[in-house]
């Protein structure tokens, strides 16, 4: 199973209304086909009330194998269904890569 697969299965443990994992590797300086870097949008009761600290808590345990072992870079939308309503199920772009220490 790909990682994108395992983190969209994971996350039904959350039975979220809304689920999107995307890939965002292909902007980052690794090879070609990888899977390092993700945004996951996740609209869930399973938030309602919850700082978004405790949310990223939530999904960050998890997907603790995944981020020890295969992610580098997570990026979290977590939102109740209300949330996600009030921003006309929208979510920010992610923030272009700057090439890490290659920037300097």
């Amino acid at each position: 199973m790909n990682i994108k697969n395992s983190i969209e299965t994971k996350l039904q443990s959350l039975q979220p209304q809304f689920l999107e994992v995307v890939n965002e590797s292909h902007q980052h300086n690794v090879p070609v086909g990888s899977e390092s870097h993700f945004k996951v949008t996740i609209v869930s009761g399973a938030f309602q009330g919850k700082m978004l600290v405790a949310r990223h808590r939530m999904v960050n345990q998890i997907l603790a194998d995944e981020l020890a072992q295969s992610i580098h870079a997570l990026v979290l939308h977590t939102m109740t269904m209300e949330e996600w309503f009030e921003k006309n199920g929208t979510r920010n772009d992610s923030p272009p890569c700057l090439g890490g220490s290659k920037s300097q």
